[in-house]
């Protein structure tokens, strides 16, 4: 069995980890970490997962974790991995980060977009940008995964295509996107407190969020053409889920079966993008609790543009079920292995 450790355990990615690789039929969950509640029982914060017989949370400490796990994942506030991933890494282990600490190639985009100080610039080039769908060969050679962010994964996989064709002009993607409240991680604070949120729906971060150089990167490293898109995220009163509606301008007469068309082959052998049929409106509620990412495609001839509709679990392919599939790949496991593939409804 992979012996995996959890560094951030305490926090909602870190409990949808645990929750997810408990029923993995390769991996043996060997060790929890936490820097604000070691020696405590798991089961305190979590009691969902009270029979699971999960170890105590552990400090954290590179060199017993490089020790103790054949894979270690970091579910854990941007500024911590920058400096722990290096050192677990140089010391035999395998990393998959789900902050955002190594998703940025510039050192300085990084910096002015997350406030905090970088990773070194050598450890930001050898990280491999986890989008496993379009990174596959590089996941599985990779001992250091930056996980995408949750809106850049649900819009990432509804633009590439089109970005990769050239039918749509690099510089007009609109990109609006809603997330449940989980996306904001497990703190306390106004802004995610019920009676401000309740029955309301707000945009923030307009023209200033960090995932918005992250998009732009992987299209550019994507299509080879420099790309600009408007990102506006909105918080709204659900748990879970992200819905991605984004905006391109056609520079050619491509009809609706065509675009159909080139999703369907982009994504025919990867098991957890769902291209749906022409028409469709997907919903959140229906990748709920799954790695799926559902994606439609409807051209408007009559402005000639494209508009794609995206969903995710923000929780689950926007952060563990993307890892856990990171890991499949890097270990060449089943890539399925551990991953629900029907959707919690209703």
């Amino acid at each position: 069995m992979i012996r995996v450790g959890i560094v951030g355990a305490t926090g909602y990615g870190g409990a949808e980890l645990v929750r997810l690789l408990a029923a993995h039929p390769h991996v043996k969950i060997a060790n929890l970490y936490s820097s604000s509640a070691q020696g405590e029982a798991f089961e305190n914060a979590f009691p969902h997962v009270y029979n699971l017989g999960l170890p105590a949370l552990s400090p954290i400490d590179a060199e017993q974790m490089s020790k103790e796990n054949d894979v270690i994942f970091l579910a854990t506030p941007a500024g911590v991995s920058a400096k722990l991933s290096p050192q677990i890494v140089e010391l035999g282990g395998k990393v998959i980060d789900l902050s955002g600490d190594f998703r940025l190639e510039s050192p300085d985009v990084y910096q002015s977009w997350y406030k905090h100080e970088p990773a070194d610039a050598a450890w930001l080039k050898k990280a491999v940008y986890g989008l496993t769908e379009w990174n596959k060969e590089q996941v599985a050679a990779a001992n250091l995964i930056a996980n995408p962010g949750c809106y850049p994964t649900a819009t990432l996989l509804a633009l590439l295509p089109l970005a990769k064709s050239g039918w749509v002009d690099p510089r007009s993607w609109v990109v609006d996107a809603k997330s449940g409240v989980s996306g904001a991680g497990r703190g306390v604070s106004l802004g995610v407190h019920y009676s401000e949120i309740n029955e309301s729906i707000h945009a923030y971060k307009v023209g200033k969020h960090q995932h918005t150089p992250e998009i732009e990167q992987e299209l550019g490293r994507q299509s080879g053409t420099e790309a600009i898109v408007q990102f506006t995220p909105h918080l709204v009163p659900m748990t879970r889920g992200i819905l991605v509606t984004a905006y391109g301008q056609l520079t050619e007469q491509v009809t609706q079966t065509q675009v159909q068309e080139l999703f369907a082959s982009t994504y025919a052998d990867k098991p957890f993008v769902r291209v749906r049929p022409a028409g469709s409106h997907p919903r959140t509620k229906e990748v709920y609790g799954s790695n799926y990412c559902d994606i439609a495609v409807h051209v408007d001839e009559r402005t000639q543009k494209v508009v794609l509709l995206s969903v995710i679990d923000n929780m689950v392919k926007g952060a563990a079920g993307q890892a856990i599939h990171n890991m499949n790949v890097m270990l060449d496991l089943p890539e399925t292995a551990g991953l629900p593939l029907v959707p919690v409804f209703p």
